[in-house]
């Protein structure tokens, strides 16, 4: 009997160059220079870096919302520059901040979560039925919010609508999920629970890759397998988590003294400012 063949890596990019044009003078100026970086299936991965790194430009392209450069770009299997993207994102969760203030506050939890069927944020009933219902309110169910799912959007407290959004970026049950900054703004039940949410995810079978951007260590559940470190919109070090969320790697990163602590498998990292 043949095996069954390995997954394509999540992400894929070699030689990834990312350039802007100034308005004036029409100079490039470089986002993003030389990454090279693969996201193996069912691996979580962590991106940090200072302002200005180039963590939201590369989320977008692992997102296909953006075309690099230079260099290559193969995200679930499929090249960017030949592949459909509208196809293709529709394989791919998202959480950020500017998809919860899109809807309307006086749509309910369900309904948000609904929406993940088409992308959209209205609800498409024709392509919604009872599977699709029924996914919807395990899902809030897995992730605490089953209390809340008649509630409106507004009204569900700010960890809630993270979790609602998690719940929603699944509704596909995509193979790539990629967070950007989603426990910002929390507070610690609430970011304690989206993480716990977000970890939650490596049980799965099989599990999807997951990507999170983020500027805190303390933001990154213990299920973190691997990180990449950007600076300058190069990369400072990739790969296992417990190598590259280490002191020396992010002081070279964040450009002052760090010092790491590991507890219970969670990180935290304190910086010693060069005043």
């Amino acid at each position: 009997m043949t095996a069954p063949s390995a997954p394509p890596p999540a992400l894929a990019l070699a030689h990834l160059t990312v350039w802007e044009l100034a308005p004036r003078s029409r100079r490039r100026i470089p986002i993003l220079t030389d990454v090279s970086w693969d996201v193996g299936a069912g691996e979580q991965w962590a991106v940090l870096g200072p302002n200005g790194a180039g963590k939201s430009t590369l989320l977008d392209i692992a997102a296909g919302m953006r075309h690099p450069s230079g260099g290559t770009v193969d995200i679930l299997g499929e090249r960017v520059g030949r592949a459909d993207l509208r196809d293709l994102r529709e394989r791919i969760g998202h959480v950020d901040v500017k998809t919860e203030e899109a809807f309307s506050p006086r749509r309910s939890a369900l309904e948000v979560v609904l929406t993940g069927v088409t992308g959209t944020i209205q609800v498409l009933g024709e392509r919604i039925g009872g599977a699709e219902v029924e996914r919807a309110a395990s899902l809030l169910s897995r992730f605490g919010c089953a209390g809340a799912s008649d509630h409106s959007f507004a009204d569900c407290s700010q960890g809630e609508r993270r979790r609602v959004l998690l719940a929603r970026a699944l509704m596909r049950r995509p193979p790539l999920l990629l967070l950007d900054e989603p426990a910002d703004g929390l507070d610690l039940p609430g970011r304690e629970a989206l993480l716990a949410a977000v970890e939650s995810l490596a049980g799965d079978r099989p599990a999807p890759a997951v990507v999170t951007v983020t500027h805190h260590l303390e933001e990154l559940p213990a299920s973190t397998t691997h990180a990449l470190l950007l600076r300058g919109g190069r990369v400072v070090a990739g790969g296992a988590a417990p190598a590259v969320l280490a002191e020396e790697p992010l002081s070279a990163c964040f450009g002052v003294p760090v010092t790491v602590t590991r507890a219970g498998g969670r990180w935290s990292a304190r910086a010693t400012p060069r005043w």
